[in-house]
């Protein structure tokens, strides 16, 4: 049984998707069951991983790491999510570009988190 803002990956292909109507059935991609990706929130590594949320009027800024991640073609952060009150704010990145997102949200003050995905590190949060 999936839930709400699941994130799963296909082993095989790499597909990622996001839970986005929670059901009974398993995702499955290229004949295999999807892996569910656990939200790590602590890292050993210096913390480059943790998304570091500051929040400004109706302004809410995303830095991925208190030092900021690599964004090189081998290591980088995929996207960045911020998540309030059930409402879903996403930016993709690339290699080359820097590891934050600006976001415009109508109610800061409401329950937020965010989540950024490293490619070769996974899922990540931090509030």
């Amino acid at each position: 049984m999936t839930k709400l803002l699941e994130i799963y990956k296909c082993e095989r292909c790499g597909n990622i998707v996001e839970v986005v109507h929670a059901g009974a059935g398993k995702l499955v991609c290229c004949g295999e069951p999807m892996v569910l990706q656990v939200e790590n929130t602590v890292d050993a590594s210096r913390e480059k991983h943790v998304p570091v949320v500051e929040k400004s009027g109706n302004t809410v800024t995303v830095t991925v790491g208190s030092e900021i991640h690599p964004m090189v073609e081998k290591h980088y952060i995929e996207w960045i999510e911020l998540v309030v009150n059930g409402r879903v704010y996403r930016k993709f990145l690339n290699p080359g570009e820097e590891p934050k997102a600006v976001f415009e949200c109508v109610d800061t003050d409401a329950d937020i988190y965010a989540r950024e995905y490293c490619n070769l590190h996974g899922l990540w949060r931090g509030q």
